[in-house]
């Protein structure tokens, strides 16, 4: 049975308090691992570590160096591929081919890319006149903001972690990172991996814990955190600005979504249905950027739904050690019971079940994970709980409309505004409907297709601020202007 103890100052070791809670395999319901769980004494300890590697020989590193180092970093990640591939499946439950493909390389190129770009950007130069004609010159300059608070989500724990933690150490910033305490594994096992290259103590530490009055909320709620970069709920996103506003720390949030696919009719089918049945079914629908509102254009609505509903139901369900696996369980007991919560209204509202709606039924270890059936519905009206809220689960609408100011009007009527998803071989089409949705991220043909130097967040009650490329120096560094009279 394994033990993730936290990670402080360089050092794992025990939480102060000896308290300790379980982590559950998603895949078979059972025991997999204890977690130490930090308390106030634990995250002091954590924040001062980090705020004390600034004062030190992290803090005096030149850029280059750190850079270095952080690529030497990305390349022990990927030498370790096979370690990070184990300990995330065992939190999440995903396949082996999800974690292979797609969230450990992303977790390497996090830390890659950063410190590829950021060892080459320099601060911006002004001249400007002055009234006795000598002039002066104006250096931006971009200084490390400090202590970063990073609080990742489950869904993609390596992922999203290095998401926020490559461009924070890059620029010079040290962290303290909270893992959601379903994925406590790879934020952990990340620790060896600093130690290997050569990371100064210090300037990555990892505590473990819940929201409310355990490790998430006595950081977000610590002094010497002068930053909170958080991906996850709105609710809790809320609750987190509300504490960052004592003491007026800065927050970088991307937050939930309910995004919309829109499908016109002179869409290429075989991609239309290859790119949605990735948006709506990936990782269970555990995904922000995840398509649960489909838009269909009605001389094309019953193939679309038809032919959707055959790639759904010719998905294998299972966790890592099922052969052949493509979709695998939801992270906990406690979400599927909100999914099925969801399930059970849509057939009470009056929904079409195209496909889906309960739980499988397995005669193995199976029958323990926290498995839900892909599920399809039409024939509710846009108001439907159905189609206005969040439910992140392996699940989408479909709806069919006639125009384009119809259907724009209906993907633009949500609290949210992360992503969409438009399929359509009209490139004139694509610009004109790309341009009026109102989300921080468009794709056209595609999903999920990420270049790390473009921004990246949300609109409305989906986030605040922009990370991704140079954009991510707007919330991991402060700004200053050195003016030199000459």
């Amino acid at each position: 049975m394994k033990t993730h103890q936290l990670f402080i100052d360089g050092t794992y070791r025990d939480a102060r308090s000896g308290r300790t809670f379980d982590k559950i395999s998603p895949s078979t319901g059972l025991k997999i691992a204890t977690v130490h769980e930090a308390l106030a004494e634990d995250v002091d300890d954590a924040v001062n570590a980090a705020a004390a590697a600034l004062r030190g020989e992290w803090g005096q590193m030149p850029k280059a160096v750190r850079c270095d180092l952080l690529m030497e970093l990305a390349n022990a990640i990927a030498a370790r591929t096979p370690d990070f591939i184990e300990a995330e499946v065992a939190d999440t439950g995903h396949t082996r081919h999800f974690a292979e493909k797609v969230e450990i390389p992303r977790g390497a190129a996090n830390f890659r890319i950063f410190a590829e770009m950021l060892k080459h950007t320099g601060g911006e130069y002004y001249h400007m006149d002055t009234p006795d004609g000598t002039g002066a010159a104006n250096l931006e300059l971009h200084r490390p903001k400090g202590v970063i608070g990073v609080i990742s989500p489950w869904n993609a724990p390596f992922l999203l972690m290095t998401w926020k933690v490559g461009p924070a150490l890059a620029c010079g910033n040290t962290v303290v990172v909270k893992p959601s305490e379903e994925s406590p594994a790879t934020a952990t096992l990340l620790g060896e991996v600093m130690n290997a290259v050569g990371i100064p103590k210090g300037v990555y530490n990892v505590i473990h814990g819940f929201g409310p009055e355990s490790a998430g909320e006595l950081l977000t709620q610590h002094p010497k955190v002068a930053g909170i970069t958080f991906t996850g709920e709105t609710r809790t996103g809320e609750a987190i600005m509300k504490q960052a506003a004592v003491g007026l720390r800065d927050v970088s949030f991307e937050l939930g979504g309910k995004n919309p696919a829109i499908i016109f009719a002179d869409a290429d089918m075989d991609k239309a249905i290859e790119v949605t049945m990735r948006s709506v079914f990936a990782n269970t629908g555990q995904v922000c950027l995840g398509t649960e509102r489909v838009y269909v254009e009605r001389p094309v609505f019953d193939e679309y739904v038809a032919r959707l509903k055959a790639g759904a139901e010719g998905l294998k369900q299972g966790g890592p050690e099922t052969p052949g696996a493509t979709i695998g369980p939801l992270i906990s007991d406690e979400h599927r019971q909100k999914v099925l919560g969801y399930y059970d209204k849509a057939r009470d509202l009056g929904a079409t079940v195209v496909t889906g709606g309960g739980v499988p039924l397995f005669n193995d270890e199976r029958q323990g994970g926290f498995f839900v059936e892909p599920t399809i519905w039409t024939g509710l009206p846009e108001d439907s709980p159905i189609v206005r809220e969040e439910i992140f689960g392996p699940c989408c609408h479909i709806t069919p409309f006639d125009t384009e100011d119809e259907v724009i009007a209906m993907a633009n009527d949500t609290s949210y505004g992360l992503s969409a998803t438009i399929l359509t071989e009209n490139l004139s089409r694509a610009h004109r409907v790309g341009a009026r949705i109102e989300a921080g991220l468009i794709w056209v043909n595609s999903w999920f297709l990420r270049d790390l130097r473009t921004s990246f967040g949300g609109s409305k009650s989906s986030g605040i601020g922009r990370e991704g490329g140079v954009h991510s120096l707007e919330f991991y560094t402060e700004r200053s202007n050195l003016c030199l009279k000459l």
